[in-house]
C-alpha cells in the first residue's frame, strides 16, 4: 500500500519523479531543455515550495507562475495538448508513489492548474487579459 503525501519530502520525490518524466518526454520536454533550458537547481527549490503552499497552506511560494507560463507561451506556444500532457504525467506520477487524501488533493489542484492557465493563455492570446 502506498502512503499519501505528508510532508515536503515527499512533495520533492514527487516533483522530482515528475521531472524525470516531463524531460524526457516527447511533448513538453523540450520547453524544459530547450526553450527555457531550466536551471534545476534554481526551479525546484520553487516548485516545492508551491507544492507545499498548496497541499499544505505554508506560505512558502512567492512567485507569478501565471506570468512565468505567459512568458513562456510568448517564446514557444502552449496549446491544449502540452497541458493535458503535463496533467497526465503529473496525475500518473501521483499514482506511481502516493495515495491518499492529499493525493487525490494534489491531482485535482493540478487539474484546476492547468484547466486556469489554459484559459488565461487564450485569453492572452485573443487580447481579453
Amino acid at each position: 500500500m502506498k502512503k499519501d503525501i505528508a510532508s515536503r519530502a515527499d512533495i520533492e520525490i514527487l516533483i522530482d519523479a515528475f521531472y524525470a518524466k516531463a524531460i524526457k518526454d516527447d511533448t513538453i520536454g523540450y520547453f524544459f531543455t530547450d526553450v527555457v533550458q531550466i536551471s534545476f537547481e534554481e526551479h525546484l527549490p520553487r516548485i516545492y515550495a508551491f507544492w507545499e503552499s498548496l497541499l499544505f497552506g505554508k506560505a512558502f511560494y512567492k512567485g507569478n507562475p501565471m506570468l512565468k507560463h505567459i512568458q513562456l507561451h510568448q517564446k514557444a506556444a502552449l496549446d491544449k495538448v502540452h497541458f493535458e500532457t503535463w496533467l497526465f504525467l503529473f496525475s500518473e506520477t501521483i499514482d506511481t508513489h502516493f495515495e491518499g487524501a492529499i493525493a487525490e488533493k494534489a491531482r485535482h489542484k493540478a487539474k484546476d492548474i492547468a484547466n486556469l492557465m489554459q484559459y488565461k493563455i487564450e485569453k492572452v492570446d485573443n487580447h481579453l487579459f
